[in-house]
């Protein structure tokens, strides 16, 4: 069995989502750690901390490196982080004194990272502005049907399939406002050296990390926040978010569409190897997987902020295990919730129901 249900043979069919697992590929990191080594030979070249012309040849030379994944490995056994290998190959094709100096491992490591989550963030906000549309297309063709509420799983009173609707869609809104807001928050470039005062830098050190900034589209920072992970674990909280909106309105079209109540009807349900009768909401059913998967992971996000001093290698790399996984499950729930809109034929109390209404 593989590591993870997202990369199992077959169990991927279930969990995996292609956009998102590009996104976080080795090779996607790769270039976002080697975008950084160049944008910081460039800034330290315009400081005049490095030499300009060895600065840019460092950076060209950088960007068109072929790296040795197979020795970033056994570098990052030794150093528990793969970038004192990384800089020692690029210093065989391009000056050595202008590159990386004056930076240190998380430098290069969190800004990679958040450059991954701003991809991260255009995929999900563009997957959470289709599933409002494809709600709101339901709400025009089925929302003034009637539906029979139900409190604590026990028929109430009568509403309308708007009304359940509406209790889908108002958080997905609120979580795009959330992303928003988040995102000059999470989307900062890591500079802070040795110690994360950038005294290496000296008085250049603001300048160079603006300059790094704006060369990787990031937000300049005036503090480096290799120990405050408020932040990243924001955004791990906004996934759990997100994901659990899309739990809740998986449980709710599972329940919809248990047999004697057929509240909704699914084209493309799941079947059974043993009743042929079946119709299983498959997806319906994932979504609720997805949802709790996130809720408990969370936590150990929550506890990966606890940096003992300056840094710490054993709460940044439990990040390093906990948060793809959540962005993965965040991913596909938002792809699952797209085909799961998308596969609904009806939605309203069956004919035979409404009569009673």
């Amino acid at each position: 069995m593989s590591a993870t249900v997202f990369d199992n043979p077959w169990l991927k069919g279930l969990f995996a989502d292609p956009d998102m697992a590009a996104i976080l590929s080795p090779e996607r990191s790769l270039t976002h750690m080697l975008a950084f080594e160049a944008a910081w030979s460039r800034a330290c070249g315009k400081a005049g901390l490095f030499d300009a012309a060895e600065a840019e040849a460092a950076a060209q030379a950088i960007t068109g490196a072929h790296i040795d994944l197979d020795d970033l490995a056994e570098g990052t056994a030794q150093d528990g982080v793969p970038v004192p290998r990384l800089v020692r190959q690029l210093k065989q094709h391009a000056p050595a004194t202008a590159i990386h100096r004056g930076a240190t491992s998380q430098d290069v490591m969190d800004t990679a990272l958040v450059l991954a989550l701003r991809d991260v963030s255009d995929l999900v906000a563009s997957r959470l502005d289709t599933i409002c549309g494809l709600l709101d297309d339901l709400d025009e063709r089925f929302g003034a049907a009637p539906l029979i509420g139900r409190t604590r799983m026990q028929a109430a009173t009568q509403i309308t399939v708007h009304d359940r609707l509406l209790t889908w869609r108002t958080p997905l809104e609120g979580h795009k406002t959330r992303l928003a807001e988040i995102r000059p928050r999470v989307e900062r470039v890591q500079i802070g050296g040795a110690s994360g005062d950038r005294l290496a830098l000296g008085p250049q050190g603001d300048a160079i990390a603006a300059d790094v900034a704006a060369a990787l589209g990031l937000f300049p920072t005036t503090k480096a926040w290799h120990a405050m992970r408020e932040g990243i674990a924001e955004y791990a909280t906004w996934l759990s978010l997100v994901s659990g909106s899309l739990g809740k309105l998986g449980q709710d079209v599972a329940l919809m569409a248990q047999q004697g109540i057929e509240e909704i009807a699914l084209s493309g349900t799941g079947g059974s190897s043993a009743m042929p009768h079946k119709q299983n909401p498959v997806a319906a059913e994932l979504l609720v997987t997805l949802a709790r998967f996130n809720a408990v992971q969370v936590s150990a996000m929550h506890h990966a902020m606890i940096h003992e001093q300056e840094r710490s290698g054993a709460a940044w790399s439990l990040e390093w295990m906990v948060l793809p996984q959540m962005l993965m499950a965040t991913a596909r729930a938002t792809g699952v919730a797209t085909k799961l809109c998308q596969s609904i034929d009806r939605i309203g109390a069956p004919p035979t129901a409404q009569r009673h209404l």
